[in-house]
C-alpha cells in the first residue's frame, strides 16, 4: 500500500484517485475547486464517466479516499504525488502549463518541511523535456531541496479514454513508468504491481512523448479512415466492406510494420499508387490533405538526409545502400538515388556500394535502368565495402543488408557516419559505430507482458 496524494480532480485526477484507492492505497484528492471536494465528499463524481461515483462512494466509506483543497497537509500525509491537472491549448496551439506549474509551486512549498523523501509523477500530458525544463526546476525553486536527493521526478502518462475511463484504467494495455534514474520507479512499481498488460520503464522524455505518439497516431488513423471512406463513396464503392478487408490484414496494416523510423520510402508501389489515389481524387474535386500530405512529406525526410551530409562540409562520400530496400536490387524511386542525384548535384564525390546491387550481376530492367536513367551513378558503383569507406571522409549508411563487423573494422577515426536508419539522421563522430546499427535508450525496458 502507498499514501498518494492527487493533484487535480478532473476526468484524469478523479479516475486515478478512485481506482488508486480501489487498489487498496491511501489517496488524498486535491483540488481548488470547491464544488469538486464537496461533490466527492458526497460520495459523487466530479465529472460524468461510467463506473466513476460507484468507485468513489465504495473508496469514501472506506475511508481510503479523501478529498481536500489544502495542498500542504495532502503532501505531508503522502509520500506519492500524482499532478493530473489539465494542459489545455492556447489560441495559438502552444500548451497552458500553468497549472502544472501551481501545482509544482505548491508541492514544493509542502515539502519544504517535509524530511522523508517524496516521489512526484506527472500524470498531465506534456511535452517532452517538461519534467526536466519545467516541474523539477519549478519544485526545488519553492522548495529549497534538490531533485534526486530529496525528491523523485517520474512520469506515468495516462492512457485512458472518456466515456471508459475507469475500465481502461483497470485494465489498461500498456502502463508507462519513466525516470531518468530507475531507482525512482519504487513506488510507482508498487502501485502498478500485478497491473493487466504491459509495464514499460524508460526515460522521462520518452515517457512523455508516448501519449502524443499515440494521440497523433489516432488522429491520423481517424483521418485517413475518413479519407478513404470519402473517396469510397465519390468511387460509389463500399467504404465499410474496404476498410474490414483493410483491418483484417494483422500482418502489415494492423500491425508494427512500418512503423519503425528509418529512411524514406521508396520502390514500385507506395509512391506511384499514393500518386494515382490523389490524383483521381483531385479529378474528382474531393479534397483529401492527408493522402496529398503523404509524397511532400517522404520528400522532406529526404532533404533532412541530404542536409545531414552537406553540413559537414566534406566533399568525399560513401554511400552504402542503393537499392529501395534491402535485399532487393529494385532500384525504382529508390530514396538512395535520390539522395545521390542531389548530393552530386552539391558537386561532391560520391562511391556506392550494395551488397545486391552491382553492374556485373544487373539484368534486365534494373541494368537498363541505371544505363538510361542514372550512368553517372552506375560508373560510382563498388562491389568492394572497404574500398567505398577507404575512399570516404562521409559514411552514409542506408541499408540493413551489411555486415556491422566489417564496418567497424574499415571505418577510421577521422570519418563522419550518419546512419540513415536513425528517426533523424545527423552526423556522428566514429565513437558512434560502436553502437551499431543505433543506440537505444540504456534506461528502457520492458517489466513484464
Amino acid at each position: 500500500m502507498e499514501r498518494v496524494s492527487v493533484f487535480g480532480l478532473g476526468y484524469v485526477g478523479a479516475v486515478t484517485a478512485a481506482c488508486l484507492a480501489h487498489a487498496g492505497n491511501e489517496v488524498i484528492g486535491v483540488d481548488v475547486n470547491p464544488a469538486k471536494i464537496k461533490a466527492m465528499e458526497s460520495g459523487q463524481a466530479p465529472v460524468l464517466e461510467p463506473g466513476l461515483t460507484e468507485l468513489i462512494a465504495q473508496n469514501r466509506s472506506s475511508g481510503r479516499l479523501r478529498v481536500t483543497t489544502d495542498a500542504f497537509s495532502a503532501v505531508q500525509q503522502s509520500d506519492v504525488s500524482f499532478i493530473c491537472v489539465g494542459t489545455p491549448s492556447l489560441g495559438n496551439g502552444r500548451l497552458d502549463v500553468n497549472s502544472v506549474i501551481h501545482s509544482c509551486q505548491d508541492l514544493g512549498v509542502a515539502l519544504r518541511s517535509k524530511e522523508s523523501f517524496h516521489t512526484i509523477v506527472i500524470r498531465s500530458t506534456v511535452l517532452p523535456g517538461t519534467a526536466k525544463s519545467i516541474v523539477t526546476p519549478a519544485i526545488e525553486a519553492a522548495s529549497g531541496k534538490r531533485a534526486g536527493r530529496d525528491f523523485a521526478v517520474c512520469s506515468n502518462p495516462e492512457f485512458t479514454r472518456e466515456g471508459c475511463a475507469v475500465a481502461d484504467f483497470l485494465n489498461p494495455p500498456i502502463t508507462v513508468l519513466g525516470a531518468d534514474d530507475p531507482a525512482h520507479l519504487g513506488s510507482l512499481r508498487n502501485l502498478y504491481l500485478g497491473t493487466p498488460g504491459q509495464v514499460f520503464e524508460t526515460s522521462l522524455g520518452v515517457a512523455e512523448m508516448v501519449k502524443y505518439v499515440c494521440n497523433a497516431f489516432h488522429a491520423l488513423k481517424v483521418t485517413f479512415a475518413n479519407e478513404i471512406g470519402s473517396l469510397c463513396s465519390q468511387l460509389e464503392v463500399d467504404a465499410h466492406v474496404v476498410t474490414a478487408i483493410f483491418a483484417s490484414d494483422k500482418k502489415l496494416n494492423i500491425s508494427k510494420a512500418y512503423l519503425e523510423p528509418g529512411f524514406a520510402f521508396g520502390g514500385s508501389c507506395l509512391p506511384k499508387d499514393v500518386r494515382a489515389l490523389t490524383y483521381h481524387a483531385k479529378q474528382l474535386d474531393l479534397d483529401l490533405p492527408l493522402l496529398r500530405a503523404i509524397l511532400p512529406s517522404n520528400q522532406a525526410h529526404l532533404e533532412r538526409a541530404v542536409e545531414a551530409v552537406l553540413v559537414t562540409k566534406r566533399k568525399k562520400i560513401g554511400v552504402l545502400g542503393l537499392s529501395f530496400k534491402a535485399g532487393t536490387d529494385d532500384l525504382r524511386e529508390s530514396p538512395s538515388v535520390q539522395l545521390i542525384k542531389r548530393l552530386l548535384g552539391e558537386g561532391c564525390e560520391v562511391l556506392v556500394w550494395d551488397k545486391d546491387v552491382t553492374l556485373g550481376r544487373l539484368t534486365g530492367s534494373n541494368r537498363q535502368f541505371i544505363d538510361d536513367e542514372i550512368p553517372h551513378i552506375g560508373a560510382r558503383l563498388s562491389s568492394n565495402l572497404e574500398d567505398v569507406v577507404k575512399a570516404s571522409e562521409v559514411i552514409v549508411i542506408g541499408t540493413s543488408a551489411l555486415s556491422q563487423e566489417a564496418l567497424r573494422t574499415a571505418i577510421r577515426p577521422d570519418q563522419i557516419i550518419i546512419d540513415l536508419r536513425l528517426p533523424f539522421p545527423k552526423p556522428q563522430g566514429v565513437g558512434f559505430a560502436e553502437g551499431l546499427p543505433f543506440p537505444v535508450d540504456p534506461t528502457f525496458q520492458a517489466v513484464h507482458a
